[in-house]
C-alpha cells in the first residue's frame, strides 16, 4: 500500500508540474483557441476525461493514504498485542519454572520425610520387639507361676474385676489413643500418652508387683507391674523411678515422676495395659471422671 500510494503520488506531481507549465486552466486555454466549435467541444470533452481521471486519482491517492494508516494503526496493535502476549508467555514461563523448582523443593523433602519416616518405623519396630523380649521374659516367670498376693496372707483383689474401676495413673490431657498414629511414622500405639507437668506423680492402678524397672530405649525410664492373672501395667517416660523390682505396690501408691525420657517432644507418661502380653485399650478399663 506504501508503495502503490508513492506511485499516485508521484503521478499527481507529474500532473501539477504540467498544469504548472501550461499556465492558464485548460478549461480556459481551450476556450479562447479560436478552434472550431466540433474541435472546440471535442477538445472540452477530452479535457472533462482527463479532469475526472485526475479526481479519480487524488481520491485514490487519499483512500491509499487512509489505508496506510489503518493499516499502520492495525499493525501497531497488534505489535502491542504480541508484546503483551510475550510478556505474558514469559511471566508464565517464569511462573511454571518457579513451580518446578517448587515442586523439585517439596519433592526433596517427601523423599527426606519419607526416609525419615521409613528410619522411625524400623526403630518403633525395634523398640516394640525390645519391650516384647522383655514382656516374653517375664511371662516365663509370672505367667505361668501360682499367683502370690503382694502382703503375705492377704488375698488380693482378682485384676479383671477390676474393669471400668481404674484411675489413671497421672492426672493430665489425654493426647495419644490406643491405636492412633505413633510420632511421624504412624506406628499404632498400644497405649495412651497423658500430657503432664514434669515432675508429677504416676500412681499405681492397682496392687501389684515391680517385675521390670530400668531405662529402655524408645521408652525411657520403664517400670512395669504385675498384677496377677497375666495382667500387666506398664508405664514409660519417666523422668525418674521409685520402685525396684521385686517391691509389692498398692493402688495409688507412687510408682515414678513424670518425665521425657523417652525421646518424647512432650513430658508425661506413656501407658499400657496387657494381658497375656497382648496389649488392650486402658481407658476402657478406667473411670474417665
Amino acid at each position: 500500500m506504501q508503495r502503490e500510494a508513492a506511485g499516485r503520488e508521484a503521478a499527481i506531481g507529474r500532473m501539477l508540474a504540467a498544469r504548472h507549465a501550461a499556465g492558464a486552466p485548460d478549461a480556459v486555454r481551450v476556450a479562447l483557441s479560436g478552434d472550431e466549435p466540433s474541435v472546440m467541444a471535442r477538445n472540452l470533452y477530452y479535457l472533462g476525461y482527463v479532469s475526472r481521471a485526475a479526481a479519480d486519482l487524488l481520491r485514490e491517492y487519499r483512500a491509499a493514504i487512509d489505508e496506510v494508516a489503518r493499516l499502520a494503526s492495525e499493525a501497531e496493535a497488534r505489535r502491542a498485542r504480541l508484546r503483551s502476549l510475550e510478556q505474558a508467555q514469559r511471566g508464565e514461563r517464569e511462573r511454571i519454572v518457579h513451580e518446578r523448582r517448587e515442586r523439585q523443593r517439596v519433592f526433596e523433602r517427601l523423599a527426606v520425610d519419607i526416609r525419615k519416616g521409613r528410619r522411625d518405623i524400623k526403630q518403633l519396630q525395634a523398640d516394640e520387639s525390645r519391650l516384647a523380649r522383655v514382656l516374653q521374659e517375664i511371662g516365663r516367670v509370672v505367667y505361668g507361676r501360682v499367683e502370690q498376693t503382694p502382703d503375705a496372707g492377704a488375698a488380693r483383689e482378682p485384676f479383671a474385676s477390676l474393669r471400668g474401676k481404674l484411675r489413671l495413673p497421672v492426672r493430665g490431657e489425654l493426647t495419644g489413643r490406643f491405636g492412633a498414629p505413633r510420632g511421624a511414622a504412624g506406628f499404632e500405639s498400644k497405649g495412651v500418652f497423658i500430657r503432664a507437668p514434669q515432675g508429677q506423680p504416676v500412681k499405681a492402678v492397682a496392687s501389684g508387683q515391680v517385675v521390670y524397672a530400668d531405662w529402655m530405649r524408645g521408652f525411657g525410664n520403664l517400670l512395669i507391674v504385675d498384677h496377677g492373672q497375666a495382667y500387666l501395667s506398664i508405664y514409660a517416660n519417666n523422668e525418674s523411678l521409685l520402685k525396684q523390682v521385686g517391691e509389692n505396690v498398692t493402688a495409688g501408691e507412687a510408682l515414678a515422676t513424670t518425665g521425657a525420657s523417652g525421646g518424647n517432644e512432650e513430658t508425661g507418661l506413656y501407658f499400657e495395659l496387657r494381658h497375656l502380653g497382648r496389649a488392650f485399650d486402658p481407658l476402657r478399663w478406667v473411670r474417665l471422671k
